[in-house]
């Protein structure tokens, strides 16, 4: 599986940006798809995920309310929907998928259970 993550950008506090993620190859292996991100000096987290054919999503408790996390099944597209964007939003956004299938959504908040990493795409939230 391939990943293309696209849409970050420079934005001002208080502003949406709609991050892209599509996926190609062998798509139907995906079983979920999630975000994380990364700022600068800081570890990767976990941002959200969502899981494909069975549903359920899960969020960091930091972007609760704020972020949305959709799939486009026809597309094999995944997309994070971020408002009210926040000067410590700021980061590399990745987006990752897992063939690895769990009936608990909590596991997808571990990097080591995605198979398959995007490129990144940068999103800098001034205040």
């Amino acid at each position: 599986v391939q990943l293309q993550a696209s849409g970050g950008g420079l934005v001002q506090a208080g502003d949406s940006l709609r991050l892209s993620c599509v996926a190609s190859g062998r798509t139907f292996t995906i079983d979920a798809v999630g975000w994380f991100r990364q700022a600068p000096g800081k570890e990767r987290e976990f941002v959200a995920a969502i899981r494909r054919r069975r549903g359920g999503t899960r969020y960091t408790d930091s972007v609760k309310g704020r972020f949305t996390i959709s799939e486009d099944n026809t597309n094999n597209a995944f997309y994070l929907q971020m408002d009210s964007l926040r000067p410590e939003d700021t980061a590399v956004y990745y987006c990752a998928a897992s063939r690895l299938a769990y009936n608990e959504m909590a596991y997808y908040t571990k990097a080591n259970i995605f198979n398959s990493w995007g490129q990144g795409t940068l999103v800098t939230v001034s205040s």
